[in-house]
């Protein structure tokens, strides 16, 4: 049998993140294009719709009741959708290569690579988005009897040295013996994990995954892909800072947040990064994608949804902010992490049998806790 022609041999894919749209008539020859420019009347027209879209404000005791009850529409959502909602994000290894086997901690500031058109275009939020709201279960306090000695009142406000007192207290812990600690926060139905447990073979691996909704956490913890022995998902109330990890503090080499810390109330970011800061190692990690201002998702609301600047409901009662880039260096720079990457990743996404076009904007960033001071 001839061998195959040159020309017969699959080319590889031109990376994403360079798709340039530099000929207007090549449109709709591809499904996305990256890194696209936004005209002043763009910009202008887009400012005008968020004006437009939060000039009337949902009364106080309405914008109460969906605190209170987050939890509720985010057991609903996944009661509805289970894990058929979202697409694995085989992606973040391009994006993440923190989370792949070799662990290369070379940084690629202009990577804007390919995502999943399900998962990143739909209004009704990502996945990940519900962690972070107010309700620990009664189901969490049972999976985290394995670690009986954990403390249960908030460390925050402890000196570092009853900080290092209370970590002690840990004992043998989920994954203590790991060379290689993750933690997903909104870890949903598992897009995440799983991709991260299949491609990484690292023998010294250890993938935490919480979520605040029981429904989500129990579809990965019934996922034929989960491993007790590499895994431990967990229920987990961000916003009650007296909820207590499964692991101490420093512990964890990267802590991701994809499309979760926009789910939150804005006025609670700063402590859940906070809280999420102390768990890392030095030298360790945040790694985020979460919705930026203007994006496609934001300008579709209307009249009636806004809870506050740039923060809205949408129809199931899930919540939704947008953010700027230096909103987010903010929140991570008041935590004592300093910036890898901050970037902007606008996308124009194309559906080609409507013929229609489609404005996205997503930030990624990478904040790392500052390398322990040598003797």
């Amino acid at each position: 049998m001839a061998a195959p022609s040159e020309e017969a041999l699959p080319q590889p894919r031109r990376p994403f993140g360079r798709r340039l749209l530099t000929d207007p008539a090549r449109l709709f020859q591809h499904n996305a294009w990256d890194n696209v420019e936004w005209s002043e009347e763009q910009e202008a027209s887009a400012k005008s719709k968020v004006q437009e879209n939060s000039s009337q404000l949902l009364p106080p005791d309405k914008q109460e009741e969906y605190e209170v009850n987050a939890k509720r529409y985010w057991d609903d959502f996944y009661k509805i959708h289970e894990n058929g909602f979202f697409k694995d994000r085989h992606w973040l290894f391009t994006e993440f290569p923190e989370l792949a086997p070799n662990r290369n901690p070379s940084q690629n500031e202009d990577s804007v690579r390919e995502h999943s058109y399900k998962e990143e275009s739909n209004n009704a939020g990502l996945g990940s988005c519900e962690n972070g709201h107010c309700s620990l279960e009664t189901r969490a306090e049972n999976q985290l009897n394995l670690i009986k000695s954990t403390p249960t009142f908030c460390t925050e406000e402890l000196a570092p040295q009853k900080r290092s007192e209370v970590n002690q207290s840990y004992g043998d812990y989920p994954g203590s013996s790991a060379s290689y600690r993750i933690l997903e926060v909104g870890c949903g139905a598992g897009n995440t994990v799983f991709p991260i447990l299949q491609t990484n073979n690292d023998p010294g691996l250890f993938v935490y995954c919480c979520d605040f909704s029981t429904t989500a956490v129990d579809l990965v913890q019934n996922n034929a892909e989960y491993d007790s022995s590499r895994c431990f998902a967990f229920v987990h109330d961000l916003c009650n800072d007296q909820s207590p990890f499964p692991m101490p503090d420093e512990s964890l080499d990267v802590v991701i947040l994809i499309f979760v810390l926009s789910a939150i109330l804005p006025e609670k970011m700063q402590c859940i990064v906070n809280r999420l800061s102390r768990l890392l190692k030095p030298g360790g990690m945040i790694l985020l994608r979460d919705y930026g201002r203007y994006d496609l998702a934001q300008l579709r609301f209307k009249k009636g949804q806004c809870l506050s600047d740039n923060f809205y409901v949408r129809g199931d009662g899930t919540r939704v902010y947008f953010f700027t880039q230096d909103e987010l260096d903010d929140l991570f720079t008041r935590a004592g992490l300093e910036k890898i990457q901050n970037l902007v990743d606008r996308r124009l996404q194309v559906n080609r049998g409507k013929q229609m076009t489609m404005y996205r904007v997503w930030i990624q960033c990478k904040y790392q806790k500052p390398a322990a001071p040598q003797p």
